[in-house]
């Protein structure tokens, strides 16, 4: 919790076997990202905070999340996967589109759970990470977006996107080390 509304990480997409037309644009900015993706991923775990995956199923409609997982982790980039894979108290969620909350059951989730305020990471930074946050917020939920761990394509677009999202949705914006995890 975080002044006393419970918060959840989600990780946008970085289940991913990175075989899509602007893979070779991203993966500079994954390489980057994912240390700190790592580290909030250890302290989320650590403070008992919830982690939940929203994965893109890459039109893969008879796939489920475990199915997902085994395919990039059997891929060229395993590297960019392993370290941030789901643990056994992960929740996970398919999508289709480029929001989080877009026809997936992750609103209902959230609120099964309680959670006020969503902790995102993962990619992409002025696509799926800005429409996510912009759902977010229509449905009141508070949002951080930890900026040294999301990936972008586009440097100039992210750092638009990471300012639309703190001006126009409030959402906090501060590197992994200042997102802040209560008991």
């Amino acid at each position: 919790m975080v002044g006393g509304m419970k918060c959840a990480v989600i990780v946008i997409d970085m289940i991913n076997a990175y075989d899509h037309p602007d893979a070779e644009r991203l993966l500079p900015a994954v390489r980057n990202a994912l240390p700190s993706i790592v580290k909030l991923l250890e302290r989320a775990r650590a403070a008992k905070v919830p982690v939940i995956y929203v994965n893109d199923n890459f039109g893969e409609w008879r796939s489920h999340h475990g199915e997902i997982l085994e395919r990039v982790q059997s891929g060229p980039h395993a590297e960019l996967v392993y370290p941030i894979r789901p643990d056994g108290e992960s929740l996970f969620v398919v999508k289709a589109r480029h929001s989080i909350f877009y026809e997936t059951p992750l609103a209902y989730l959230l609120g099964q759970l309680g959670i006020g305020r969503v902790i995102l990471c993962g990619q992409v930074t002025e696509q799926c990470v800005l429409y996510s946050a912009l759902d977010a917020h229509v449905r009141c939920l508070e949002v951080t977006v930890a900026d040294d761990a999301v990936a972008h394509i586009h440097a100039d677009l992210a750092d638009a996107a990471l300012r639309m999202m703190q001006r126009n949705m409030n959402a906090q914006i501060c590197p992994v080390e200042h997102v802040a995890f209560a008991p």
